[in-house]
């Protein structure tokens, strides 16, 4: 049994507002996308490494593993029509290669923070329940709205959480879950998690973290840059 990062970078990033795909930004002298390959390169319990990549960056993406020695990378898939589409074709191709029973970790390639402790835990509830969606509390207060500009109900935030990815699976029964949405015509699910529960399966949590932000706009590139930067205090338990 092997347990593989499935690296989604097939989107273009349109709300970052920049020239080329946000995954491939450089930040610090360094492609986002690489630290987000280095976290699943140095865990020692992560076998194998594939990309789902956007059209036109595949020989950039080589070019970058060469450079920064990510040498578990052994698969390159093409985006599909949208996240869904990306993920259906990297677990179908995944399947050509490995076992059912094998782990696939199902990450956004703009999670560059992702911790060796959230993989672990990711893989560790994997193997205990059959999937983990690692998720965080919801600290905010919670109100409803129908038009987006008022509202007048609070929805309780001990009843939510906020998922991230990594998002964990066995390879055969999430390629199964994909084959199921296309035959009941389910093409645009938000995500791993959303589709499991869109076909009514339950889905369980693995450990999140605050810092392992998704780089959507260019304040969470300022994020990211100050999160490279930080040390916790030595007194802080």
């Amino acid at each position: 049994m092997k347990t593989i990062a499935l690296i989604i970078a097939g989107g273009t990033g349109a709300r970052m507002k920049q020239d080329i795909p946000k995954q491939f930004l450089t930040v610090n002298e360094k492609p986002v996308i690489v630290y987000t390959l280095e976290a699943f390169q140095n865990h020692p319990e992560i076998d194998s490494i594939a990309v789902v990549c956007v059209e036109g960056w595949e020989q950039m993406l080589m070019a970058y593993a060469r450079q920064f020695n990510i040498s578990k990378l052994e698969h390159v898939v093409p985006g599909g029509e949208n996240g869904q589409g990306s993920i259906r074709n990297g677990v179908y191709e995944l399947e050509k290669n490995f076992e059912a029973d094998s782990i696939v970790l199902i990450h956004d390639a703009i999670r560059p923070m992702v911790s060796a402790e959230i993989i672990s835990d990711c893989i560790m509830k994997t193997k205990q329940y059959g999937n983990a969606i690692t998720a965080i509390p919801c600290a905010e207060a919670m109100l409803t709205t129908t038009d987006g500009e008022m509202s007048d109900k609070t929805y309780p935030r001990d009843n939510l959480k906020r998922t991230q990815t990594p998002q964990g699976f066995r390879l055969g029964e999430i390629c199964d879950l994909h084959r199921e949405a296309l035959s009941k015509g389910i093409t645009n699910s938000v995500a791993s998690c959303t589709l499991m529960t869109e076909l009514g399966r339950k889905v369980y949590f693995s450990q999140g973290s605050e810092k392992n932000i998704k780089l959507t706009t260019v304040d969470d590139i300022d994020i990211f840059k100050a999160l490279l930067m930080s040390k916790r205090s030595e007194w802080l338990k």
